[in-house]
């Protein structure tokens, strides 16, 4: 742990009077922030834009061992895990069909709970009604459109006319956050990452179960991963590398058809489960630009701070966007809870969580750009990666992502 952080047991480190916390963002990291908040003795309202729950939206994602660690502390995982799929390993194939090797997705925790990949919606549903079931209110259909901060609290205003009054304000609105161009309009914008990613679920009987186990296929002009549960169903998605950040408009042109033609083309002469999974596939398809942010030049002003996507976007190469959120939820309180000025907390918040955030965001980064390679680099890619994943690429490699513990019993310093 930091050296920031001082052992002790014996102090009530809880404050006199019940502070109330606005969170804008009803996602992933706004009701874990408000579970740990409330844990802390603050009381928590999530704003969420969506009219209703978001069951359906998006695709999946991977809570790695570190995230569960997070909400395990939160008393919060059973919901979450109770429909995931366990995926401790990753195992990495050529589009030829040669297996290059193995790494762990994530480290298994001391009670052996493993890191699983989760439908998003579901994800979000689950944390959302677990706020509810303990007293935290959400609000739907409220779309931040501005905020006052003030000496002593803040106002927050909402697109429907209505506002809400706090002591603070947790900006968890995700990569395009509204709150993060408010506290500062010079923020980076997110990076495009040169790929674009589509993706679907399909059920087969034709393609076994990959128990335990995530499937990714270095292709020669496309990446492709996916997962077979034991009912059949299958999760699927593919990066394709596109210099050139297409335009919303055009993407939106192109029709489910089109894409699952030229998805089909893409991955030709690549084996052939991959065909197999995108021919089935009768859903929707759409693809996205992926972005990432480094980290904002500014994390908070005065009682507004942000957290998760909002502040530091990670692509999903690592797995890791969902486990950050939740890392940064669980700091964050822990830092109001400890220090009585919210801007000291706050600012202590960032020192802890800054550079770990950076160095995750550049490694998911750098995942990223191998997944599409040219003939020479391919080449030289699918002659080294086996000897990468078994010599470079152990458990210990990994140690300083997956086994990031956050001790809820350890003071935080001013």
């Amino acid at each position: 742990m930091s050296n920031d952080l001082e052992r002790s047991t014996h102090v009530d480190w809880r404050p006199t009077t019940r502070r109330k916390a606005l969170i804008v963002g009803g996602g992933i990291g706004g009701p874990t922030a408000a579970l740990a908040l409330q844990r802390a003795g603050i009381e928590a309202t999530v704003y969420e834009a969506y009219d209703e729950p978001s069951d359906y939206v998006g695709l999946f994602l991977n809570t790695a061992s570190n995230g569960l660690d997070v909400l395990k502390t939160l008393d919060a995982h059973a919901p979450v895990i109770e429909d995931a799929f366990p995926a401790p390993r990753m195992v990495m194939w050529s589009g030829t069909g040669k297996r290059l090797g193995e790494v762990a997705n994530g480290l298994r925790l001391p009670d052996g709970t493993v890191s699983v990949i989760v439908k998003r919606g579901r994800l979000q549903r689950a944390l959302a009604d677990e706020a509810v079931r303990r007293g935290i209110e959400v609000e739907y259909g409220k779309r931040l459109a501005d905020f006052d901060a003030a000496t002593g609290g803040v106002v927050a205003r909402f697109t429907d006319g209505t506002e809400a009054t706090g002591d603070l304000l947790v900006g968890a609105d995700g990569i395009h956050s509204r709150t993060r161009r408010i506290l500062d309009p010079t923020a980076p914008k997110p990076a495009y990452t040169g790929l674009l990613s589509m993706g679907g679920f399909v059920h087969s009987s034709r393609i076994a179960p990959t128990p335990d186990v995530q499937h990714f296929v270095f292709g020669k002009r496309a990446f492709f991963g996916y997962l077979v549960r034991p009912s059949g169903e299958i999760y699927w998605f593919a990066n394709l590398h596109r210099p050139d950040e297409p335009s919303h408009e055009e993407l939106a042109g192109i029709s489910s058809d089109e894409w699952k033609q030229r998805l089909l083309d893409v991955f030709s002469g690549d084996i052939d489960v991959i065909g197999e999974i995108i021919e089935a596939t009768e859903s929707e398809l759409g693809a996205y630009p992926v972005h990432d942010i480094p980290t904002a030049s500014t994390w908070h002003r005065g009682p507004v701070v942000l957290i998760g996507d909002a502040v530091h976007a990670v692509s999903p190469s690592a797995g890791q966007g969902a486990s950050l959120a939740m890392e940064d939820a669980l700091v964050v309180a822990k830092c109001l809870r400890d220090i009585p000025d919210t801007g000291r907390a706050f600012a202590a918040y960032e020192r802890l969580r800054r550079e770990r955030a950076k160095k995750v965001v550049a490694y998911s980064r750098r995942i990223g750009n191998s997944k599409t390679a040219g003939p020479v680099a391919r080449w030289f890619r699918d002659l080294m990666m086996p000897f990468a994943l078994k010599h470079l690429a152990s458990s210990d490699s990994f140690a300083w992502m997956y086994h990031h513990h956050i001790d809820w019993e350890e003071k935080v310093a001013a």
